[in-house]
């Protein structure tokens, strides 16, 4: 029976491991809704999440509205559809790429960032001289970035969307040759305001666990420069797999029939 205690010593690391995060989860979310806040914090969290991240989730955001309008009329064209490219591009963006893409893209700049920071002050016992002066760490460190995450994410997905849909109007009507006031009628006719309240739904979700896995990962850094690598690591690929986790349940909480 010793080839079964490799798994059983896997799925226990991977319980307490489910356990601290949990504890972790609760706890920054506690001081998120409890006072004191300090707003210098959350500011400049706010700038450096939304302000800062706007040209990278702009221009994935562009491209992807060209590429997906260029990818949608050939593939269209084979059954004589070519008129649903606008509402194809609209909807694809709006429910998935737009939330999803924007979601990945800061995950790799904001929540790397985040890892490394605090897993530096971990190793360079920052953090215990914040306790020591009588200064949460998690009200100081977590609360300004998991706040300045949900709140931020959302407006950069409300941006990527008009960027996206203004990305596949371009294409459909300079390259592919459709005529711009019934491309834009079509991308009206057929958009819900659910498709684009899912989207921010999914953003403010997703801000959260990339704040959350950023500063989780940075929190319980050890040894050394080594050790900050990995945070920030684990980090970005955390908050990349529960993005498309918590894609798919959201998506089918929203338009499951």
């Amino acid at each position: 029976m010793n080839f079964v205690a490799p798994i059983g010593r896997t799925f226990l690391g991977f319980l307490a491991g489910v356990g601290r995060l949990s504890l972790f989860t609760a706890n920054a979310v506690s001081h998120c809704v409890r006072p004191p806040i300090y707003p210098r914090l959350l500011g400049r969290q706010i700038v450096d999440i939304g302000y800062y991240s706007l040209p990278v989730v702009g221009l994935t955001a562009l491209f992807t509205g060209m590429v997906l309008a260029l990818q949608s009329y050939t593939g269209f064209a084979r059954f004589n559809a070519e008129s649903a490219v606008a509402t194809v591009v609209v909807l694809s963006v709006t429910r998935e790429l737009g939330p999803v893409l924007a979601g990945l893209m800061v995950a790799g700049r904001i929540g790397a960032a985040m890892a490394a920071e605090i897993g530096t002050m971990r190793v360079t016992e920052q953090i215990d001289a914040l306790t020591t002066l009588s200064t949460s760490p998690m009200k100081y460190l977590v609360a300004p970035r998991l706040i300045a995450g949900t709140l931020m994410l959302p407006f950069l997905v409300l941006v990527a969307d008009l960027i996206g849909v203004f990305g596949g109007f371009l294409i459909g009507v300079y390259k592919l040759g459709f005529n711009s006031a019934a491309y834009i009628s079509s991308t009206w006719e057929y958009l819900e305001p659910l498709d684009v309240v899912s989207g921010l739904v999914k953003a403010a979700v997703f801000g959260f666990l990339i704040a959350l896995m950023g500063c989780y990962h940075g929190y319980h850094s050890r040894g050394g420069a080594q050790g900050v690598g990995a945070a920030t690591t684990g980090a970005v690929v955390s908050a990349s797999i529960l993005i498309l986790v918590f894609n798919y349940g959201i998506t089918e909480l929203f338009f499951a029939r």
